[in-house]
C-alpha cells in the first residue's frame, strides 16, 4: 500500500515510480558492495592478529569474488522465477549474517565459510545483474544512464567505505570496523521491503519512455538453473557472448581482483600509511561514480564497441604507468583520477550490447554470465597477486601483466561486428 500512494504521489508530480526504484537499487548496490571492498582494509589486520600469510587470506577471498560472479546469471533466472523482493531480501540476509560471523572467526576455514561462501552467494544475488534487471523492466528511455548510475553505485560502494574502516580497524579493531557497511544493508533491506514492486505494471505504470502498460510476463516455473544453463547454451554460439566473456574477464581481472584487493597491500610495501592508501581508493570511487554515469550517458548515444576500446586501452596505459609512480599521495592521486574515471565504465555499453544482440528479455542473463567471467577474472587475480607479491617481493608484475591484458581487450571489442540497435533497447 506504501508503494501505491508513493506512486500515485510523485505521479502528480510528473516523477515515475521507475526512479524509486532505482534510488532503492541504489542503495542495496552501494551497502553490499561496501561489504565486498572491506576486505582491502582487512588484510594486514588478518595477518597480524592470527599470523596468516597473504595467500592463506587471499584464497577465501578469491572464492568470493568467484561465487560473485557465479552467482550473477542464476540470480537472474532466480529473480525472474521467485521476484526481486524475496531474492534480495534472501542475500542481504545472508550478507549480514556472514560479516556477523566473521567477527567471531577464529579459524582459516571460518574465514572461507564467512567472507568466502556466504558473503560471496549473498553479493552475488545483488550484484550488477540487480541493476540491469531493473533497468529494463523499468525503462526504455534513459536505460544506458540508469545502468551507468547503478554501476557507479555498486563499483563506489566498494571503495566508499574503506577510510572509515581503515580508521576503525587501526583505531578500534577490524571487528568494529564492519559495522557501517552491515547497517547500511539492513537499512537497505527494510526500505526494499516496503517500497520495492517487480514490474511497472503493478502500479499501473508504463515503463519509462513508453505510454502502454506492458502485460505482466508469465512467471517462469520450471528450474531457474536449468534456465540461466539454456541461455548459456544460446549464447555460446554467438562471438559476440565470447568477447563480452572474455574482455569481462579482463575488467575483473584489473579492478577487483587486482586494485581493491592488492593496492592497500601495495602502498604498504612502498612506505604508505594503510588510510592513505584507502583514502586514495575513497578518491578512484569518487571519481568511478561520475565515470560511470558519464559512461552510461554516453552510451545512449555512441556505438558502445568503440567506447569500450577506449576504456579498456586507457586502462591498461593507466596500469602499466602505476610502476611508474613515485607513491606520493600527490602521484597516487593523479592515478586515482585517471583510472578512477574508468573503473567501471565498461558496464553500461557490456549490457547495452547483450541487450541489443540478444533481446531483452534474455539480456540480463546473458549479462550474467559475462559478470560470472568478470569475477572469475577477479578471483584469478587476487589469487595470482598474492603469489606474485609473495613469491617475487614486488607487485608489479601482477599490475604490469593487467595492463597488458586491458589492451588486447580493447581491441577484441572493436573487432566484432556491430548490430543495428533495436527501438526499445
Amino acid at each position: 500500500m506504501l508503494a501505491e500512494t508513493l506512486a500515485a504521489h510523485l505521479a502528480r508530480r510528473g516523477i515515475h515510480y521507475g526512479w524509486v526504484m532505482v534510488g532503492l537499487t541504489f542503495l542495496i548496490s552501494v551497502s553490499t558492495a561496501s561489504v565486498m571492498g572491506l576486505v582491502g582494509v582487512l588484510i594486514l589486520p588478518l595477518k597480524s592478529e592470527f599470523g596468516w600469510t597473504a595467500s592463506q587470506i587471499a584464497g577465501p577471498l578469491s572464492l568470493r569474488l568467484a561465487l560473485f560472479g557465479i552467482t550473477a546469471p542464476f540470480a537472474a533466472a532466480f529473480m525472474a522465477r521467485y521476484g526481486v523482493v524475496k531474492v534480495i531480501g534472501f542475500a542481504l540476509l545472508l550478507i549480514v549474517s556472514g560479516v556477523a560471523l566473521a567477527t567471531q572467526m577464529r579459524e582459516l576455514w571460518m574465514l572461507w565459510l564467512t567472507w568466502g561462501v556466504m558473503v560471496g552467494l549473498g553479493t552475488g544475488l545483488t550484484a550488477l545483474v540487480l541493476g540491469a534487471t531493473i533497468a529494463n523492466r523499468w525503462f526504455t528511455a534513459q536505460r544506458g544512464l540508469v545502468m551507468g548510475l547503478l554501476t557507479a553505485a555498486n563499483a563506489t560502494g566498494q571503495l566508499l567505505f574503506l577510510p572509515l574502516a581503515a580508521w576503525l580497524a587501526e583505531t578500534i579493531g577490524w571487528r568494529l570496523a564492519v559495522v557501517p557497511a552491515t547497517f547500511a544493508c539492513c537499512v537497505a533491506w527494510l526500505l526494499m521491503l516496503l517500497l520495492g514492486r517487480e514490474f511497472p505494471a503493478l502500479l499501473g505504470l508504463a515503463p519509462y519512455g513508453e505510454t502502454k502498460v506492458l502485460p505482466l510476463p508469465m512467471r517462469p516455473t520450471g528450474n531457474p538453473f536449468a534456465a540461466s544453463l539454456n541461455i548459456l547454451a544460446e549464447a555460446s554460439g554467438s562471438p559476440v557472448f565470447w568477447m563480452l566473456f572474455g574482455t569481462f574477464f579482463v575488467c575483473g581481472l584489473s579492478t577487483n581482483g587486482l586494485i581493491q584487493n592488492h593496492f592497500i597491500p601495495l602502498c604498504h610495501d612502498l612506505g604508505m600509511e594503510e588510510v592513505a592508501a584507502a583514502g586514495v581508493l575513497a578518491m578512484m570511487g569518487a571519481f568511478d561514480f561520475v565515470g560511470t554515469i558519464g559512461s552510461g550517458w554516453l552510451t545512449d548515444r555512441f556505438d558502445a564497441r568503440k567506447l569500450l576500446f577506449m576504456y579498456y586501452g586507457l586502462r591498461g596505459l593507466s596500469l602499466l604507468a602505476l610502476p611508474y609512480s613515485d607513491f606520493s599521495f600527490f602521484g597516487l592521486s593523479l592515478f586515482a583520477v585517471f583510472y578512477g574515471l574508468d573503473w567501471i565504465a565498461t558496464v553500461p555499453p557490456t549490457v547495452r550490447l547483450a541487450t541489443q544482440h540478444f533481446g531483452r528479455d534474455k539480456g540480463p542473463m546473458v549479462f550474467g554470465w559475462a559478470f560470472a567471467a568478470h569475477q572469475l577474472g577477479a578471483a584469478v587475480a587476487s589469487t595470482a597477486g598474492a603469489m606474485v607479491r609473495d613469491g617475487s617481493g614486488s607487485y608489479f608484475p601482477a599490475f604490469t601483466a593487467a595492463g597488458i591484458a586491458c589492451i588486447i581487450a580493447a581491441f577484441a571489442a572493436i573487432g566484432v561486428r556491430n548490430r543495428k540497435q533495436p527501438a526499445i533497447a
